[in-house]
């Protein structure tokens, strides 16, 4: 299983970005996927987690409203829409999926398959 995620990039304040991680190989075998942030000098954070049994979803309070979390089955491709960023948006973002059903939403803990980040930058 591997997980690709691209998309970041550097935007101002307000703007819009869309993050993708396809997800080569996951197909059904995941319990939950993904998506954490991890900012310079920060702990990283759960940022909007999906549950495949039932679609429940989890968004970091921050981003609520702002962010939608979708995940696609027919390209096996998790999407990140993230409207109205802020500075403090600004950091690597990681997919993740959970294969077992051990993974600690909030720190991203036991997520057991790790995408390599790509960088937000949300600036004036």
């Amino acid at each position: 299983v591997q997980l690709q995620a691209s998309g970041g990039g550097l935007v101002q304040p307000g703007d819009s970005l869309r993050l993708s991680c396809t997800a080569s190989g996951l197909t059904s075998d995941y319990y939950a996927i993904g998506w954490f942030r991890q900012a310079p000098g920060k702990k990283r954070q759960g940022v909007s987690i999906i549950r495949r049994g039932d679609g429940h979803t989890y968004y970091l309070e921050s981003v609520k409203g702002r962010f939608t979390i979708a995940k696609h089955n027919a390209n096996d491709t998790l999407y990140l829409q993230m409207n109205n960023l802020k500075p403090e948006d600004t950091a690597v973002y990681y997919c993740a999926a959970d294969r077992i059903g051990a993974g600690n939403w909030i720190t991203g803990s036991q997520f057991d398959t790790w995408g390599q980040g790509t960088l937000v930058t949300v600036s004036s």
